[in-house]
């Protein structure tokens, strides 16, 4: 079965540099198990190809029901030097909550 991320959950995003960062928080504790083990951060690598040319570090933070990710090499240098649209990230919440996951 596929469902899309936001379904289950929720995000926010912003940036650090030139990295995004993103934490998805789920809605409840079915969904927060669902993340912690379908949202690898290869998974989230992959849906932002094109985009993402550095690393994925993942933080899971379980008292809050939330994973945080950030995108390293996805902004272009970062807010003040990059001639991205969306240069500080905000969009990239977004973007990952169209992630389809297959449970």
């Amino acid at each position: 079965m596929k469902i899309k991320l936001r379904e289950i959950a929720h995000a926010r995003s912003g940036d650090k540099g030139d990295a995004g960062n993103v934490g998805v928080i789920a809605y409840d504790d079915k969904g927060y198990e669902i993340i912690k083990k379908y949202l690898t951060a290869k998974r989230v690598k992959e849906h932002f190809r094109g985009i993402c040319f550095g690393k994925v570090d993942r933080y899971e933070l379980p008292n809050l029901r939330a994973i945080n990710f950030l995108l390293h090499n996805t902004l272009g240098g970062g807010g003040t030097v990059s001639l991205k649209y969306d240069a500080q990230g905000k969009i990239l919440a977004s973007a990952m909550l169209r992630m389809e996951i297959e449970i």
